[in-house]
């Protein structure tokens, strides 16, 4: 089953639905359930995010793409074990998401679905054509893989590797993940009209909730930004074609492809190893929570650690050798 995209805005596409009076807002959402609807379920499910939700409007793209995925995978299980949408048990919930679980998609996805059913069944609730909750209490596994052993950050080294390896412009977004900490999205959406070179101060719209924040940069990324050719985007292009430049340049450099976030991971650890506040780096990286940001914390130690004992060792090598 494939959900069609719909043109217009959000807020135009949900008012199809809000529109309606709540007689006929639940009959049509009875009927989508029943025939298994997929693009009228996730209409409703679009105008419920967008007219009940906390981001509203602002609900990012990506966001929406996650949520039209578990919605989708869900109606495609449902159909094939034959289960009444508008009836299902907190047993029928379980056993979806213990069947993501068991097809290998990581806790991270996992916990993409369930909030994308539990958004689903919100809307069919305020359609007022059910009121169950069949994922109100379900809960994923919990994730044994402990936060820092996961995406772990690029070493110095291979930073280095990858830069002496970029032309300008992959440089430049080399240099805005890197030190600047902007995610892949919010560089490639990067605008002239944001961008301060004299000041060294660039302004991020980031797509989670349409959130803005300052971001002062070093001379590293002035210098790598003044020799682009200016337009409207900085970057531009998509998210696909700059994750096939990414591992093309990791290739070149021979440096293992981590993904352009690691690059982010490197940006909020070197400023732990530098002394910046955990407050700071949180700031610097449009955290919300300090939570997020301890992380950087672990991978700094675990990045000092590694350099003493390397050090330790070419010690030890030199010592060896001048006594031979």
């Amino acid at each position: 089953m494939t959900l069609d995209l719909y043109r217009g805005s959000p807020l135009d596409r949900a008012k199809g639905w809000g529109d309606l009076l709540p007689e006929e807002r639940r009959r049509r959402a009875v009927e989508a359930a029943r025939d298994r609807d997929g693009e009228a379920l996730w209409g409703l499910t679009e105008a419920y995010l967008t007219l009940r939700g906390a981001s509203g409007t602002a609900t990012s793209p990506r966001t929406l793409k996650a949520y039209r995925w578990a919605v989708e995978r869900f109606l495609t299980y449902s159909g094939e074990q034959a289960v009444n949408l508008l009836r299902m048990t907190t047993s029928d919930g379980v056993r979806f998401i213990r069947t993501v679980e068991a097809a290998g998609l990581s806790p991270a996805s996992t916990r993409v679905q369930l909030a994308g059913v539990r958004l689903f069944y919100k809307a069919l609730r305020w359609a007022e054509a059910t009121q169950t909750a069949p994922f109100s209490d379900v809960r994923p596994v919990r994730d044994r893989t402990a936060p820092w052993d996961k995406r772990s950050p690029y070493s110095d080294a291979e930073v280095r590797a990858l830069l002496e390896a970029a032309d300008p412009r992959m440089r430049a977004l080399l240099l805005l993940c890197a030190h600047g900490g902007l995610r892949i999205s919010e560089a490639l959406a990067l605008e002239w009209a944001d961008v301060n070179l004299a000041a060294r101060e660039l302004v991020v719209r980031s797509g989670k909730g349409g959130k803005r924040r300052k971001v002062v940069f070093g001379e590293s990324l002035r210098a790598a930004l003044a020799s682009l050719p200016h337009g409207e985007a900085v970057i531009g292009g998509s998210y696909p074609a700059a994750v096939e430049r990414l591992q093309w340049l990791c290739s070149r450099a021979g440096v293992p492809c981590r993904g352009h976030h690691a690059l982010r991971h490197y940006a909020g650890t070197r400023l732990m190893r530098e002394g910046a506040a955990l407050d700071d780096v949180a700031r610097h990286l449009g955290h919300s929570a300090l939570e997020t940001a301890r992380i950087y914390a672990k991978w700094s130690n675990e990045g000092l650690r590694q350099r003493l004992v390397d050090d330790h060792s070419d010690g030890l090598k030199k010592r060896l050798m001048g006594q031979e």
